[in-house]
C-alpha cells in the first residue's frame, strides 16, 4: 500500500481551503474502517487515506511548516499503514464513567492479545500489540493499543475471493463476537491486501 509522500500533503492554506470537503469524505471513508466489537470496544482499520488525514490535521494544529519536520511526522505516520500482507489498527476501549472505567481496565489486563480475526477456512490470526510501547500494567490496560495483524498470501486469497471474516474478543471479562464482519468494512479493508 502506498505510503505517504511529502507531496501528497498540502500547505496549512490549501488545507484549510479544502477541509470541510477532506472532513466530509474522511467521516465517510471511516465509517468503512470502524467495526464495533461489544458495546465498550472498537477497532478502527487504518490506512493511507486515514494517515494521511491525521497528519494534515496534526499540521494545521501545530503549524508545522519546516520539510525537517515534516519529514520526522511522515517517518511517525506510515508505519500505521498496511504493507499489502497485514492490517493495521487502533483498539479503543469505551468506558465514560470514570470509575467504570477505572474498574474495567483493570479487569481487562492482555485483552490487546486476546483478539482476532479469522478468515473463513483458516485459524484466526492475533495480533502483534503495541510495538512501540507497553500500554499495559500490572494494574490495568490502556484504553487505546495498536495492533498489526499478519495474513499468509493463502488467507489472502481465500479473503479476496468472498470468504467470510470473523472478528473476536476472547478475554475471559469482554467476550464479544462480530460474525461476520459486515460487507462494508470487508470491501473496504480488502484494499489494505493490495
Amino acid at each position: 500500500m502506498k505510503k505517504i509522500a511529502l507531496s501528497d500533503l498540502l500547505s496549512i492554506e490549501e488545507y484549510n481551503a479544502q477541509r470541510p470537503a477532506i472532513r466530509q469524505s474522511m467521516m465517510d471513508h471511516k465509517k468503512t474502517r470502524r467495526l464495533p466489537l461489544g458495546d465498550n470496544a472498537s477497532i478502527h482499520f487504518e490506512d493511507y487515506m486515514v494517515m494521511r488525514y491525521q497528519v494534515l490535521e496534526l499540521i494545521r494544529a501545530e503549524k508545522i511548516r519546516s520539510e525537517e519536520d515534516l519529514e520526522g511526522e511522515l517517518e511517525a505516520y506510515n508505519p500505521l499503514i498496511p504493507d499489502g500482507k497485514n492490517l493495521k489498527a487502533t483498539f479503543m476501549l469505551e468506558f465514560p464513567v470514570e470509575a467504570e472505567r477505572r474498574e474495567r481496565l483493570g479487569q481487562l489486563i492482555g485483552i490487546e492479545e486476546q483478539l482476532s480475526i479469522q478468515i473463513e477456512g483458516f485459524e484466526p490470526v492475533y495480533p502483534i500489540a503495541n510495538e512501540d510501547l507497553e500500554r499495559s500494567t500490572d494494574e490495568k490496560t490502556s484504553s487505546v493499543h495498536f495492533l498489526r495483524f499478519e495474513f499468509s498470501d493463502e488467507m489472502i486469497a481465500a479473503a479476496k475471493a468472498g470468504a467470510k471474516w470473523v472478528v473476536r474478543s476472547e478475554h475471559v471479562n469482554y467476550q464479544s463476537v462480530v460474525d461476520p464482519v459486515p460487507d462494508s468494512i470487508r470491501e473496504s479493508l480488502l484494499r489494505d491486501f493490495d
